[in-house]
């Protein structure tokens, strides 16, 4: 084997940490850049945040390698070093890059603490005489209840559990069986919430029906259907009526009845609780013109201590002070990087703002086909860039809160040539269907030729798709009968 020595030259792709640190920045959520930066604040003591209430005086920032920083991120093959400005001013003072400052009030979190259902019924039934057996019933009874209140066991089931439970206790002597938990059941069954416990749709609307006094013509009525409920469930108004002896309009007002009753016995326990997302952009209209503005309420205001870093002593190179001096340097690079991230946040969701204007003016039906290469091309910024900005950002609008990426979607021909956004399509067949007979919904069929009409060519699957996306049931299953 022969050896040889020689040079070779090839391209490698390297990432200096601040550049690793800015495009890890770029994807964060704004819960996510605050607990970044609680970190980074606990760390380094050369880091502190603003106190904008203070009177703090702020410092201009000089900007000469932020430019640097946003081309790197441009660029596909990125430099193996990024340049740093050594040459700061000591004090730093990130200012916030915006617009001005969000039209809208933060509101009071008046969240409260929430009783489960389980634990509702559990101290009810706390209360009850029961025997030290049945009240292992009923635990055991709760145990097997769903999230809307539903047993979801069978009465066998439940008298295995309760047997095991007593076998576990060496109360083998002990033994109860179907009878005695349908008991046990009942007792549960007239607790609050009414019917909790219930093992299925109708069992739980006929102890609502028995509850109100199940006395009254509609109240009857309404029994006789769901003694029927085979038929209702079809669909099928012929046999319901022959079945209940019922006149149209009696079958009708009994119907409607029902529709009042609650459907399932957790209704209301369920979690009433949203999950608020704080939009990072607003776009507003002011004097005819839309603007984009980043939300200044989380942009986080940060500075160099002044204190630790008058302590740099220039040409010390003792331990102490070469630590100050790598944690100002590491305190200027994550400033920057924050900085730059709001400056590609506010760059892309501009030009986001710019494509999408019919949707501002008009909503969803008005969406423009867009995707990342397009916005990427338009604010020379790569595509991974685009697309790690857009990632758990929101955006509040005048028609509501939506992430970036809502914005993006592919297109679908037009007859005349042009191009529909596939946004727009779903709400154009959302639309349609609310405004649909329900005693004759529309099919997807139908609903395709009459997207046709309005030029937009799609197929009766490509209907069917979307209307599933939107979770909106067939035509068989919209179908109101009476």
């Amino acid at each position: 084997m022969k050896l040889s020595l020689g040079l070779r030259v090839s391209n490698s792709l390297s990432l200096t940490p601040q550049l690793q640190q800015a495009i890890r920045l770029l994807q964060l959520s704004n819960l996510e850049l605050e607990q970044e930066v609680q970190l980074q604040l606990e760390s380094n003591p050369l880091l502190e945040r603003v106190d904008v209430d203070s009177g703090d005086q702020q410092v201009e920032v000089k900007e000469q390698s932020s430019q640097e920083l946003s081309e790197a991120l441009n660029n596909e093959f990125l430099p193996d070093e990024l340049p740093v400005d050594t040459q700061w001013d000591d004090i730093y003072t990130h200012q916030p890059t915006t617009l001005g400052a969000a039209d809208f009030e933060e509101k009071e979190d008046n969240r409260a603490n929430h009783t489960s259902l389980k634990q509702h019924v559990q101290s009810q039934i706390d209360l009850l005489n029961f025997s030290k057996i049945d009240h292992l019933i009923a635990y055991c009874i709760v145990d097997a209840l769903d999230e809307k209140g539903f047993l979801i066991e069978t009465l066998s089931e439940v008298v295995e559990a309760v047997n095991h439970l007593l076998l576990q206790a060496n109360l083998e002597d002990e033994y109860v069986e179907e009878h005695e938990v349908l008991v046990v059941l009942k007792y549960i069954q007239q607790l609050d919430p009414i019917g909790i416990g219930s093992r299925g749709l109708i069992e739980h609307l006929m102890i609502q029906l028995a509850n109100l006094g199940g006395s009254t013509l509609l109240e009857l009525n309404a029994k006789k259907i769901l003694n029927h409920y085979q038929f209702l469930l079809s669909n099928d108004l012929t046999k319901l009526l022959k079945a209940t002896s019922l006149k149209a309009d009696e079958l009708k007002e009994a119907l409607s009845f029902i529709k009042t009753l609650k459907p399932y016995p957790g209704v209301d326990f369920e979690e009433s609780e949203t999950e608020y997302q704080i939009p990072d952009v607003v776009i507003i209209r002011e004097d005819n013109v839309w603007k984009v503005k980043l939300n200044p309420d989380i942009l986080p205001k940060l500075r160099i201590n002044s204190f630790y870093s008058n302590m740099i002593k220039r040409a010390d190179q003792s331990d102490d002070n070469q630590y100050i001096k790598n944690q100002m340097l590491e305190a200027k690079n994550f400033i920057k990087s924050i900085d730059e991230r709001h400056k590609t946040l506010l760059k892309v969701a501009t030009c986001i703002a710019k494509h999408q204007k019919g949707f501002l003016e008009k909503g969803a039906e008005a969406m423009k086909p867009l995707v990342l290469r397009d916005v990427a091309d338009e604010v020379e910024l790569h595509e991974s860039t685009v697309s790690r900005v857009t990632t758990n950002k929101y955006v509040l609008t005048p028609k509501g809160l939506f992430e970036l990426k809502y914005f993006f979607s592919s297109h679908v021909g037009t007859s005349e040539g042009g191009e529909c956004s596939s946004t727009a399509i779903r709400a154009m067949i959302k639309k349609i269907i609310a405004t649909e007979n329900p005693c004759k919904p529309l099919s997807d069929n139908t609903i395709a030729n009459l997207l046709k009409e309005e030029g937009i060519d799609v197929a009766r699957r490509t209907v069917a798709k979307y209307r599933e996306s939107l979770r909106i049931s067939s035509s068989s299953e919209r179908k109101v009968i009476i």
